[in-house]
């Protein structure tokens, strides 16, 4: 990480300068069509953002966790387009417009490092993603898919490692390029042979070596 504790500090200082709103599970941040004027920052709560396919279907592209900012892309190239954030549970952020961030930006190189830690961890993320979808079984990326979540959500308990993210199974399905029925019966296969289990949308691994030796 390249930022230290001031330049965070001083980063998120510029945000609570701004607006400070609550969502409850499920409202949008960003909604559909939408061209969005502000950047916000997670204090706490989790944001999915995700688009619509030619099918009609939600297709996953990240889940942000607190203390992060978005829309990153958007906000720095204007490329990003028809993206849509919803709160996955109540959540809370502050918010200040874009062209106040991107001016703060520009005037203060103390916040480039902070930013920067977080366009890398964007960006092997999505790394991970596109190397999850070279494995050639379903099985094999739902796999890859619940590890690399695990790096990011897991918490230790006593089942396992819980992957503190309420995942739909259309979400974990989007992710690996799997229809949902068919994620859906692979995770219940993994369930039976008692690698994971899989109640109330969270997902807890209950054997790690025993997932990874199908990679």
């Amino acid at each position: 990480m390249l930022a230290n504790e001031r330049q965070v500090a001083a980063l998120v200082g510029l945000f609570k300068e701004g607006s400070k709103l609550t969502y409850k599970k499920g409202e949008f941040i960003i909604r559909p069509g939408e061209t969005p004027s502000h950047v916000y920052y997670i204090e706490e709560g989790l944001v999915k953002a995700f688009n619509i396919s030619k099918y009609g279907e939600e297709n996953l592209l990240i889940i942000r966790k607190s203390h992060e900012i978005f829309p990153l892309i958007l906000t720095l190239t204007g490329e990003e387009k028809d993206i849509i954030y919803q709160a996955l549970v109540p959540t809370s952020l502050w918010r200040v417009d874009q062209q106040k961030y991107l001016d703060y930006l520009r005037s203060h190189t103390t916040a480039l490092p902070p930013l920067l830690d977080m366009v890398t961890e964007m960006y092997r993320i999505h790394s991970q993603r596109i190397l999850n979808l070279e494995y050639r079984t379903v099985r094999e990326r739902l796999i890859s898919f619940l590890l690399t979540m695990s790096e990011r959500f897991g918490n230790e308990t006593e089942e396992g490692l819980s992957i503190d993210v309420p995942l739909r199974h259309q979400d974990i399905a989007s992710s690996i390029n799997a229809s949902r029925e068919t994620a859906s019966r692979e995770l219940g296969v993994l369930e039976r042979k008692g690698l994971i289990s899989n109640q109330r949308a969270t997902i807890v691994l209950k054997d790690l070596e025993g997932l990874k030796s199908y990679l």
